[in-house]
């Protein structure tokens, strides 16, 4: 029998919110999940799971065995691009910092693969290390859409979910203000609680 934080797990991974499955950086900024009751969930926990929710976005191969320190780096672009996400939804100016670290990862993915020379077979080119190769490319791609996503028409549409205490992103359709369905019936539960309170 699986447990809750798996099925919250798995049902967090299929539901996306509104604008996830264009924008790979808004899945990104969503992958770490504050539930009802203060709980988080961290779709780039392990990295297994890292792996798993590339490979669900084809950004790396199922078996590109992933270290701790690739999945260290993919949670480390989610703080800044979420923290772009907030600025821009709250009208504020981007830190620096995380600015920085978005076109890091942007330039970060080499050119050319490097020359190689092997004593039986002779010279081929190949990544240094391809594990790492994938690993940039996917953050560069992440990178890249989070820089479109912010200055592109969308960015208008770009919003946070109004059902406390969810954390995730979406992009409004119409006056949809939620990143799912449960969170809009906990919006909607909440207000009704609200009327009823205030009229007894």
């Amino acid at each position: 029998m699986r447990s809750v934080e798996e099925f919250v797990t798995e049902e967090a991974a299929t539901s996306s919110a509104p604008g996830e499955d264009e924008h790979p950086a808004l899945a990104l900024a969503n992958s770490a999940l504050v539930l009802p009751g203060g709980r988080t969930v961290d779709l780039l926990g392990t990295p297994a799971q890292a792996e798993q929710w590339l490979a669900r976005r084809d950004l790396a191969p199922a078996d590109a065995s992933l270290a701790e320190v690739c999945a260290t780096r993919l949670r480390v672009l989610r703080e800044q691009v979420r923290s772009l996400l907030a600025s821009r939804v709250a009208g504020q100016p981007a830190p620096p910092a995380a600015v920085t670290a978005v076109n890091d990862a942007m330039t970060r993915v080499p050119t050319a693969s490097l020359l190689m020379w092997d004593a039986e077979t002779g010279p081929y080119r190949a990544a240094p290390h391809p594990t790492t190769a994938i690993v940039e490319h996917a953050l560069a791609v992440i990178a890249s859409d989070a820089a479109d996503l912010l200055t592109a028409s969308d960015a208008v549409r770009l919003t946070a979910c109004a059902s406390p205490p969810c954390n995730r992103f979406l992009l409004k359709h119409g006056r949809r203000q939620w990143c799912s369905t449960r969170c809009g019936d906990r919006a909607r539960a909440a207000r009704a609680y609200a009327r009823r309170t205030t009229t007894d």
